[in-house]
C-alpha cells in the first residue's frame, strides 16, 4: 500500500549483562518487523550509540554501574526527536516504575516477560502506544498514596486543557488506545491524535504514559 513504511523497527539494547544483551538481541532479531541495530553496556554509552545507530526504540536496563537507566532515559528524552524507551528490568518497585515513566519512558516491562510480549511491546511503542506489564498496571491503578501536593499540582496543570482534551486525558488514564478513545468519545482517529498532540504540547509532556500518570495524580481515574 502506498505511503506505508515496511522498514523494520530499529532497536538498541542497553544492559550491563552481556548474556542478557545477547539473549534479547537473538530473540528480537528473529521477530518479524524488528531489527536490533546496536548494543550498549552502560547508560553512559547511550548518546554515542544513538548517534551511531538511530534506533526507533531503546530497551533500557535500570541498574547499571556508571549511569543508571533512569538517568540515561531522562537524558535521551531531552534530545531532539528522541527514540521511545522501554525500561526492562528485574526490579519492579513502585519507585523504579514511577521514576522511569516520569523520566519519559514509554513502557516498563519485567525481564521475565515472555519473548513474544517483549517483541509486541517494541512494535507498540514504536507506533506511539505506551506499554506496561499487566501486574505493573494493576499496581499503579491501585496506588492511592501520592506525594504531598501532587494532587493539587496535577489539577492545576490540567486546568489549561479544554473540556474535550480533559475527556481524552481521562481515557488515556484508563488505558484506552486511540481507536477506543475515538469510539468512546465519538471522534475520528485523526481528531484523537490531534487532541493527544495538543495535550502533550500544552502540558510539556513527552508521551502518553506521562499523561496517564498525571490523570492518576489528579484523581481523574
Amino acid at each position: 500500500m502506498a505511503g506505508v513504511s515496511t522498514r523494520p523497527v530499529r532497536v538498541l539494547v542497553v544492559d550491563d549483562d552481556a548474556l542478557v544483551r545477547a539473549g534479547l538481541t537473538m530473540m528480537l532479531d528473529g521477530a518479524p518487523g524488528i531489527a536490533v541495530v546496536g548494543e550498549a553496556s552502560d547508560g553512559d554509552q547511550v548518546p554515542a550509540a544513538l548517534d551511531a545507530h538511530a534506533p526507533d526504540v531503546v530497551l533500557m536496563d535500570v541498574r547499571m554501574p556508571r549511569v543508571d537507566g533512569i538517568t540515561a532515559t531522562r537524558r535521551l528524552r531531552a534530545r531532539p526527536r528522541p527514540p521511545e524507551v522501554i525500561v526492562l528490568t528485574t526490579f519492579d518497585t513502585d519507585e523504579n516504575i514511577l521514576h522511569a515513566l516520569r523520566a519519559g519512558a514509554s513502557g516498563f516491562l519485567l525481564k521475565d516477560t515472555p519473548p513474544v510480549r517483549i517483541a509486541e511491546a517494541v512494535r507498540q511503542v514504536a507506533a506511539g502506544e505506551p506499554i506496561l506489564s499487566p501486574r505493573i498496571t494493576r499496581r499503579l491503578m491501585d496506588r492511592v498514596a501520592v506525594q504531598a501536593g501532587a494532587f493539587a499540582q496535577a489539577r492545576t496543570t490540567l486546568a489549561v486543557l479544554s473540556p474535550r482534551e480533559r475527556d481524552v486525558v481521562v481515557a488515556i488514564g484508563q488505558g484506552h488506545g486511540n481507536a477506543e478513545i475515538g469510539a468512546e468519545l465519538d471522534m475520528t482517529l485523526a481528531t484523537v491524535k490531534s487532541h493527544v498532540s495538543h495535550i502533550l504540547t500544552k502540558l510539556d509532556l513527552d508521551n502518553r504514559t506521562q499523561i496517564a500518570l498525571l490523570a492518576h495524580d489528579a484523581g481523574l481515574v
